[in-house]
């Protein structure tokens, strides 16, 4: 029963580890959406997640036996973290095992909280089960990361938090959703103390764990779950946590990787922290409501629920930002392969800015180019865009949507191209600003054929362009004399042997 939990979380034991983590005004958000935004903050606790808080309460409630005996999680993330913290606080011996996939920097975050670690199988199933086995042979109490009513009630304890933060109403709290203990334990509060609060679980399309089976009325295997959100890749809800999620929690929200990483963005731009994919889910949660929903004036809370991501799936975040914003439209152009056609249609995209180009000369008829452009106007402007193109003759497909086109083919675009003759090539910087690569291409309307090109904008004050272009050996010197009146750093690449194993012409 809900008020069991209620009398469970006021009792939960986590501040030994846990801190009450502020509860922020999302300004931008707010402003954005026309609502009032908060941002519940658990990825300011010292392990950048709020998973210490029901590990730490598990273990301080096992019997002094059980302490002494020791114990045993499955985990590759955050639980691992928040056990190995919480067992080395109460003296209490902790053993994680870990799928060998792990990346060494979690395993030895892990170890240095003072837990032991062992490594097994290719996956966290498979980790889970050995640990089981081990608790078995071992006489070690398990730490679930979320199906147990003290991990359930020691995650709750921020439900608690948030509504003495604000004691003003509140319309709804989004919470991310995995194994369901963040959400059990949080419903289970807020519907007890305010039930006029509406309680929303926020999960990723691709593993809609706790929806698929609020959808069945009970609790289902998902054969597959998405890679992207790694934190709540779990294939089946807890036994316990959908128990309460049914009883207490009123809707699921699925939102996409791009809007996820456009609410990474979002919470970067609000807080000057990155939160890791599950981290961000709630802040995608409210956003994708807001589309579908009048959000006037509404008070919202996100639980920020962690930040630790490893840092090179970042590049793979900003990407992939801008589509969830619908701030960039990803198309595929057919171009006539003749002089002057590349520049025409670079001036009907206008002074937009383009975030990327791919060209590569394939034969005398045709071309097809790979390009990004930056929109303001969101999808109503992208499909304008893509009539005012295909009415001056340009074929265009749009790739905005095409999982394959963005996760691949835009960075496999090129190869050699044995039949263009006297290619040289060039890269090039210049000042990043509106305009600027239809500038650059105007000075380039030269007669001289463009055959290949790519660009991509990085981000940075300088874009990087790099052109190959057809020359006959009479027409060289007049070309380098028309380079150095361009005011643009420049360097040829023609001799580059990355470029002569992987592109070169003939």
């Amino acid at each position: 029963m809900a008020s069991d939990y209620l009398e469970r979380i006021l009792r939960a034991r986590v501040y030994d580890v846990a801190r009450e983590t502020p509860l922020e005004r999302a300004e931008r958000l707010s402003e954005r959406l026309k609502a009032d935004v908060w941002l519940k903050r658990e990825d300011l606790q010292s392990v950048f997640s709020f998973k210490l808080r029901g590990a730490y309460n598990k273990i301080y409630n096992l019997s002094d036996k059980e302490k002494a005996r020791g114990v045993i999680a499955a985990s590759a993330g955050n639980h691992a973290q928040g056990v190995a913290l919480a067992g080395r606080r109460l003296g209490v011996d902790a053993l994680i095992v870990m799928p060998t996939t792990t990346p060494p920097i979690k395993v030895q975050t892990v170890r240095r909280l003072g837990a032991r670690t062992v490594l097994h199988g290719d996956s966290y199933d498979d980790a889970y089960q050995h640990a089981l086995t081990l608790a078995r042979e071992k006489g070690l109490s398990f730490v679930h990361p979320f199906d147990d009513p003290c991990v359930i009630a020691g995650q709750g304890t921020i439900a608690m938090e948030v509504l003495r933060q604000h004691e003003d109403p509140l319309d709804a709290v989004y919470v991310p959703v995995g194994g369901g203990g963040l959400i059990a334990g949080m419903a289970a509060y807020i519907k007890r103390v305010r039930p006029e609060i509406k309680v929303i679980g926020v999960e990723p399309d691709d593993t809609p764990t706790l929806h698929r089976a609020l959808a069945a009325g009970r609790r289902v295997t998902l054969k597959e779950v998405g890679l992207f959100a790694d934190g709540v890749a779990v294939r089946q809800i807890g036994r316990e946590t959908f128990k309460l999620a049914k009883r207490h929690v009123d809707e699921t929200v699925l939102v996409s990787t791009d809007e996820i990483c456009a609410a990474i963005k979002d919470i970067y731009d609000e807080t000057r922290s990155i939160a890791e994919p599950a981290g961000a889910l709630a802040v995608a949660g409210i956003k994708k409501h807001a589309q579908a929903h009048d959000m006037t004036g509404q008070k919202l809370v996100a639980v920020l629920s962690g930040a630790n991501i490893n840092f090179d799936r970042l590049r793979h975040v900003a990407e992939r930002a801008e589509l969830g914003e619908q701030r960039e439209a990803l198309f595929a152009v057919e171009i006539p392969e003749r002089p002057g056609s590349f520049l025409a249609f670079c001036k009907l995209l206008g002074r937009r800015n383009i975030t990327e180009f791919n060209y590569r000369y394939f034969d005398s008829a045709r071309a097809q180019v790979f390009c990004g452009v930056e929109l303001s106007g969101g999808m109503e402007e992208k499909e304008q865009l893509k009539a005012k193109l295909e009415k001056k003759g340009f074929p265009v497909v749009d790739m905005t949507d095409n999982e394959t086109a963005k996760l691949h083919i835009r960075y496999m675009v090129g190869g050699h191209a044995p039949q263009v003759k006297n290619e040289h090539l060039f890269r090039f910087v210049f000042p990043e600003r509106p305009g600027a690569l239809l500038n650059f291409l105007s000075g380039l309307s030269r007669g001289w054929n463009i055959s290949l090109f790519h660009y991509r904008n990085h981000g940075s004050a300088h874009g990087r362009v790099l052109v190959g272009i057809q020359l006959e050996p009479g027409e060289l010197k007049a070309f380098r004399t028309y380079l150095k009146g361009l005011d643009y750093p420049y360097q040829e690449e023609t001799d580059n042997p990355a470029y002569r194993l992987f592109a070169g012409a003939g």
